[in-house]
């Protein structure tokens, strides 16, 4: 995978999240498929969750080896906005944030993480974080699973990809990771976006897994 510079200005990120709604019909009616595994990515469960400010929340659970790791994710919703990068078409962004859950085991998770992101270490001597904030930029909606990877608009599916920048974006303190949604399975994923932030990612996720 190449890696993809994105230069950003957060005052330019407060966008939309009208475009990662669903209608409640089409939910409703829509079935859910098989998740597929690949090596990029480290599936996990969601389950939606109340939020009085209007954000889109989720309680997220990774099971595995005995080990359960808890989360959450917010998406919050701004005005729409638009983002264009010197090696990218515009796309809609918006804020978003990973919340720490009282309780959570995220040791296998993060190992799990670790393979999948191409990290070279575990983060050691973690400083732990109540919230990690990030902005994020819907690439697709109505995608489906590919089976070696990735998302096909053909045939439609329930999944939202979408990638996450973290950090300040000055000097190292940046990386990018994808985040997909699929709400009518209640499933999501992290996936590699480069080996590079690999490191990075992991040690900024392991403050609030």
């Amino acid at each position: 995978m190449t890696r993809f510079a994105v230069v950003f200005s957060l005052g330019l990120l407060m966008v939309s999240l009208t475009a990662c709604h669903q209608h409640s019909s089409t939910s409703q009616s829509a079935v859910a498929e098989p998740y597929i595994a690949d090596k990029y990515s480290v599936g996990f469960d969601i389950a939606p969750l109340p939020s009085a400010s209007g954000a889109r929340l989720w309680l997220a659970t990774y099971v595995s080896q005995g080990k359960v790791a808890k989360f959450r994710i917010e998406l919050e919703p701004s005005s729409p906005q638009g983002y264009t990068t010197s090696d990218s078409p515009t796309f809609t962004a918006a804020n978003g944030s990973i919340q720490a859950e009282p309780g959570s085991d995220a040791s296998v998770l993060l190992a799990d993480l670790k393979r999948t992101l191409e990290a070279k270490h575990l983060p050691a001597h973690v400083h732990r974080s109540s919230n990690l904030p990030f902005t994020f930029a819907i690439l697709g909606e109505n995608q489906s699973q590919a089976a070696d990877g990735g998302f096909n608009e053909k045939p439609r599916g329930n999944w939202t990809a979408m990638k996450i920048f973290i950090g300040s974006g000055a000097g190292n303190d940046y990386g990018e990771v994808f985040l997909n949604l699929n709400q009518v399975s209640q499933k999501a994923q992290f996936s590699e976006k480069d080996q590079d932030y690999g490191d990075y990612v992991l040690t900024k996720l392991a403050t609030v897994l």
